[in-house]
């Protein structure tokens, strides 16, 4: 069955993710992210894409992103593509890196958008890969709190900066389990909506 036509917003930014094929896991996690940090650099400026923030799992990314020119599907696929024939290439791999497609959300609020950039950034925790969101090494989180060098271009973060000591506290308070499917049920869904579930932001000035 053909996917059908999806329509870009330019207004909102976009949670976007992709997994490995037959969800196998990416050779050598530090490459990987190298070739995505350049690649993000490298579409952030030849399709003007605007970065919120990424993070890097063991076989799948999460990305947080906007797209002013309405030109998600190009950017999309050339990133896809590029960084897929870079890690096949270091990795002596034929087949392809990642499944069919890429997966979007349209966050259509600031609201929205918290729920989608707390569940990015505590994946890692979730997954078991460290005890604070901040300890994970492959997420701009680590980089625009300075504990290491990324060269991901993100935008002004106004959900860290606002203040980070309460932010990260925010981040690293782990959400009640239903309120955790709610969200990750959301961002499977073209245009990401809530309706049971109340504000994470509540307990973050």
């Amino acid at each position: 069955m053909a996917r059908k036509k999806h329509i870009e917003n330019p207004d909102y930014p976009f949670h976007l993710s992709a997994r490995c094929i037959n969800r196998e896991w990416f050779l050598r996690l530090d490459h990987t992210w190298a070739i995505m940090q350049d690649f993000l650099y490298l579409i952030s400026r030849q399709f003007d894409i605007e970065i919120y923030s990424f993070v890097l799992m063991a076989n799948h990314f999460h990305l947080i992103a906007r797209f002013p020119g309405s030109n998600m599907a190009p950017a999309m696929q050339y990133f896809l593509r590029e960084t897929s024939r870079q890690i096949a290439k270091d990795a002596g791999r034929i087949n392809q890196v990642y499944s069919s497609r890429y997966f979007r959300s349209c966050l259509t609020s600031f609201h929205y958008l918290t729920h989608a950039y707390k569940y990015v950034y505590r994946n890692p925790v979730e997954a078991g890969c460290c005890r604070y969101v901040e300890e994970y090494e492959f997420s701009t989180l680590s980089g625009l709190l300075g504990m290491r060098q990324i060269v991901i271009p993100v935008v002004d973060d106004e959900i860290l900066f606002e203040n980070v000591e309460c932010t990260l506290d925010w981040l690293n308070e782990k959400p009640d389990i239903e309120s955790y499917q709610f969200v990750k049920t959301a961002l499977s869904r073209p245009v990401f909506k809530l309706s049971k579930i109340r504000s994470t932001r509540e307990s973050n000035p």
